[in-house]
């Protein structure tokens, strides 16, 4: 088979791009994005897969998202014998290249069941103009969309959206993590946030709840959105002093923070699977992250972490009453349920449904 893997961007590491260049490798697949930074797969541990830019996109949010769509509606890759979509735009390339499936983290939240607090953060100027971008934009998403021969999530949760907004059935894939990578070297002194710098991933959240535990630590890592001034947002969450922000890391500093930090802090809104919970699970950490969406799905609360409400007390509590040995206790757990997510299982369920797209055996 040859075949084609497209996605969104490769300019900044989050999860996505961790699924398309894990996609990539296991097919020996040629992946087309846009914004690439060639550096990228070599830092996510991924120096040989074949990446090809297809357009430079501006960093403005709206001005990015539309170039994108209509870079990938533009596509035309005619020579493969399908096509793997991953990402949001990359559905703008559905209809001209078929067999295709889509790998969907999540419909557009934008769209759909951020549009209001997105629209609330904003200045009046700025949300007319993006109320007229949603207007014009989501039609057009959703007629790419029914170009799009099978969708396959990345979580129950994904797959409901999917069904509410979408209208589409979807099967379930859960996305890879190579546990082989990771190890676990002591319950250290630093809790670990792992997440872009943005506003669905509430880090304010997590600001609040540290400035009330000035004996803990908290380690925050991950880059803005494109277009985001990393900066400025830091600045506007006022972080207390027992907090230190890292920005992007390279794939070895993040497995070794992994490997000694007391455990994941996570509290993403409604996250759609969310891989930090399961690449600290695979350090043998544990994980207090809220009781909300993809978390749900990955975190055994009481076994390998805790699920508490997304409210500051909540969250102060469960990392104020996890002790050393609470934490350190649960390592064989969290390892143990890590492997159910492991890059294996995800590499063999998603060959299977390539090779029946390409054998032509889709619905």
């Amino acid at each position: 088979m040859r075949l084609a893997v497209l996605h969104d961007h490769l300019s900044f590491i989050g999860g996505g791009e961790r699924v398309a260049l894990t996609l990539a490798s296991a097919l020996d697949a040629d992946l087309f994005v846009t914004d690439l930074d060639p550096e990228l797969p070599r830092r996510m541990g991924s120096p040989d897969v074949r990446v090809e830019q297809i357009a430079k996109v501006p960093d403005v949010p709206t001005l990015r998202q539309s170039a994108q769509a209509k870079a990938f509606r533009r596509l035309s890759l005619p020579s493969y014998d399908g096509y793997v979509l991953s990402g949001n735009w990359t559905v703008f390339a559905a209809a001209r290249h078929r067999p295709n499936l889509w790998y969907c983290h999540t419909p557009v939240r934008v769209f759909y069941d951020l549009r209001d607090s997105f629209l609330e953060g904003l200045t009046l100027g700025k949300r007319l103009a993006a109320e007229g971008w949603i207007r014009r934009w989501e039609p057009r998403y959703e007629s790419a969309v029914a170009g799009v021969d099978r969708i396959v999530a990345n979580s129950r949760n994904v797959a409901d959206r999917v069904r509410k907004y979408l209208d589409r059935s979807a099967a379930i894939v859960h996305p890879p993590v190579d546990t082989r990578r990771f190890r676990f070297r002591e319950v250290g002194d630093f809790w670990l946030s792992v997440n872009r710098l943005s506003h669905e991933k509430r880090i304010g959240l997590q600001m609040d709840t540290f400035r009330d535990l000035p004996e803990e630590r908290l380690v925050v890592v991950g880059g803005p959105q494109a277009g985001v001034d990393a900066g400025r947002f830091v600045r506007g969450l006022d972080p207390p002093g027992n907090v230190e922000f890292r920005g992007e890391v390279d794939e070895a500093e993040l497995l070794d923070l992994y490997a000694r930090c007391r455990g994941l802090f996570a509290t993403a809104h409604d996250e759609d699977f969310g891989l930090g919970p399961v690449e600290a699970m695979a350090s043998g950490k544990a994980v207090v992250a809220v009781d909300e969406g993809g978390y749900r799905e990955t975190v055994v609360h009481g076994e390998t972490g805790w699920l508490v409400p997304p409210e500051k007390d909540a969250l102060f509590a469960a990392v104020r009453s996890a002790s050393a040995g609470d934490l350190g206790g649960m390592r064989a757990a969290c390892e143990a349920r890590a492997k159910a997510f492991d890059a294996a299982v995800f590499v063999e369920r998603m060959r299977a449904l390539v090779e029946t797209m390409v054998g032509g055996a889709m619905p």
